[in-house]
């Protein structure tokens, strides 16, 4: 794969060798963000577990502290009460039946979170197909089948993300926009590596962190210190 001349240029910062601290990481990260546009900064940690057993997934969500810096649009299955709630709070689209038929019938899809009231998860389950591969399917373990709608909602405004493993044992997520300067991001990598952390199943067994990269949208991953990840200690 050919990479264009900036791309080149940020890999001469970088030692492929080294595992760096997580404030280093981050520093080369925004450092090699050099798009015209405001790159996300991301990381992803490679766990020592198998995700095909059950008892070895690791899922969850976490309210970064300084956000994500995108604007979230949320979409809500609820009605009455609920559904008003949820409005309050800032959804941009609430419904029930005719949100089902819309995203079945029309394809319809501008959103980034759903959120669904536990009585409409009869209704939400039709949409399993749909909404499962994008990873928008509403769960209680991300939070995001809840009777507090209008909590979910605020939360998800302020930056929750959700974690979970790949097929290949990975965690893919976004801390924040390279604007946001190493300190604010390493807040968000450490409040979501202590979640990660606290999350490690009992039937892992070895290593749990086998390694963590940072990278701005167009730029060249960093590794970093998988020992010295997080303000809670790793256990190996």
């Amino acid at each position: 794969m050919k990479h264009g001349k900036k791309y080149n240029e940020s890999v001469k910062l970088i030692d492929k060798a080294a595992l760096y601290d997580t404030g280093a990481a981050l520093d080369l990260a925004v450092k090699t963000a050099s798009a015209k546009f405001d790159e996300t900064v991301e990381v992803h940690i490679r766990l020592g577990v198998d995700s095909r057993h059950a008892d070895q997934q690791v899922r969850g969500a976490v309210v970064l502290p300084n956000g994500t810096g995108r604007s979230v649009r949320v979409a809500v299955f609820a009605k009455g009460a609920d559904a008003d709630a949820a409005a309050a709070a800032g959804a941009e689209i609430v419904g029930a039946e005719d949100l089902v038929a819309k995203i079945q019938g029309e394809g319809f899809m501008d959103f980034d979170v759903c959120i669904a009231a536990p009585n409409m998860m009869g209704l939400v389950g039709r949409l399993g197909k749909v909404l499962g591969p994008r990873g928008l399917m509403p769960s209680p373990k991300a939070g995001t089948v809840t009777p507090d709608v209008a909590k979910a909602v605020t939360e998800a405004k302020a930056g929750k993300i959700e974690y979970r493993l790949d097929k290949t044992n990975i965690i893919h997520c976004p801390i924040g926009k390279a604007s946001f300067g190493v300190e604010k991001l390493e807040e968000n990598f450490n409040t979501l590596l202590d979640a990660v952390i606290k999350a490690k199943p009992a039937a892992a067994k070895g290593q749990y962190i086998r390694s963590c990269v940072v990278a701005s949208t167009m730029g060249p991953g960093i590794k970093v210190n998988p020992n010295k990840v997080g303000t809670v200690a790793t256990e190996a």
